[in-house]
């Protein structure tokens, strides 16, 4: 199996970036200690808006419960004639694929919008394809209450086929037409910090500008909590899976260039205004397998600790390079090739995963690699 793996090492300062039902920063033991935590879920989302400055719309999705709006402001694009209809119509073909949608309960612009009952992770193509299938029905006369098989399997057809790509890399689930179901071609871990952490509060208080000089006291107060930690983050894309749902390898490479700069250059934005928590990461290890996927994680089993004039962030390079060998060679199952970008840490502790590059040279070189190999299997 070709396999790209992302290793991440990131210093992030007094930060909430991602908070649990409670409001405080997530956390997760791990080796006994107490590590900050970021879902993989809040960080595939960051990614994934990242994703329209990376590629072309039309090979991109989006992930909403307004399903119906979006047919039906492509089909009153199309055709002026069908505007009054357009909803109606909508509805149907989505109808047709089992997907139910209903009036939102929800207040606002959107009060009365048709919904779906869950997320439908949907590509911009689907979209276009289902408009076109609504119009054409419009034309030939269908019932959009009664739509007969043959209309039902045009609606079916148009989720086959080529895939958008971040629908391969992240997967879809449709629980009322498993049909069209995408198994995800990636997967992201949860990212913890390879120091333990104590999780604090900030105890704040803001004056009213407008009130009076005899009253004192203050106009609001409140506690939000934060922690800072140098984060590990992993994730990996099984190429060979991406490989036969875009059925391109020049398609391939690019989600995959895509993913590694989406992966290294997100974060997700939790308290962002309160904390001013944008960081880049400062080690970045990138390796190409014909295995299987590895998770270094467990270099930091055991929590690094910051040492005198020696980083956490450095103290973690040297253990990820350093576990990154011992695994390796207990395995006999080197990488194809390797690369990584650094700043902040000592150049030569990444020896072990071949040149370092800037991020875009980095890219490139993924871009590259990826499509040829995938142009030597064939």
């Amino acid at each position: 199996m070709l396999s790209l793996d992302i290793n991440v090492l990131e210093s992030v300062p007094p930060s909430n970036i991602n908070r649990d039902d409670t409001g405080s920063p997530k956390t997760a033991y791990y080796g006994g200690a107490l590590r900050a935590r970021v879902s993989s879920q809040a960080w595939k989302r960051a990614m994934r808006e990242m994703f329209p400055s990376l590629l072309p719309e039309g090979q991109l999705g989006v992930r909403t419960k307004f399903v119906v709006p979006l047919i039906a402001e492509r089909i009153a694009a199309k055709r002026e004639d069908l505007v009054e209809r357009s909803a109606e119509f909508a509805k149907a073909v989505l109808d047709a694929t089992g997907i139910k949608s209903s009036e939102t309960d929800r207040k606002g612009s959107d009060e009365g919008t048709m919904a779906t009952g869950y997320l439908v992770f949907i590509a911009n193509r689907e979209l276009d394809d289902l408009a076109d299938i609504a119009i054409a029905w419009a034309d030939e006369g269908v019932d959009p209450k009664k739509p007969d098989s043959k209309s039902k399997k045009d609606v079916q057809r148009a989720f086959k086929g080529i895939q958008a790509v971040d629908v391969a890399l992240f997967g879809r689930m449709l629980a009322d037409a498993s049909d069209f179901n995408v198994d995800a071609c990636s997967q992201v871990a949860h990212a913890i910090s390879v120091n333990e952490i104590s999780q604090e509060y900030d105890y704040f208080t803001a004056s009213d500008d407008c009130a009076a000089d005899d009253n004192v006291g203050a106009g609001m107060l409140g506690t939000v909590g934060f922690n800072s930690s140098t984060l590990y983050r992993y994730a990996t894309v099984n190429i060979d899976a991406l490989m036969e749902q875009l059925e391109s390898a020049e398609a391939t490479a690019c989600g995959v260039a895509a993913f590694v700069e989406a992966f290294v250059k997100s974060m997700p934005t939790g308290k962002q205004n309160t904390f001013a928590n944008r960081t880049l990461p400062n080690v970045v290890a990138v390796s190409l397998r014909n295995d299987q996927p590895i998770n270094l994680v467990s270099a930091f089993e055991r929590p690094v600790y910051a040492e005198r004039d020696r980083s956490i962030t450095q103290i973690a390079a040297e253990r990820l390079a350093e576990y990154a060998r011992d695994v390796e060679s207990a395995y006999a199952c080197p990488a194809t090739k390797s690369w990584h970008v650094s700043y902040g840490v000592e150049p030569s502790s990444l020896d072990y995963f071949g040149e370092g590059v800037s991020l875009d040279a980095l890219v490139s070189s993924v871009r590259d690699a990826v499509e040829s190999a995938l142009a030597s299997e064939e």
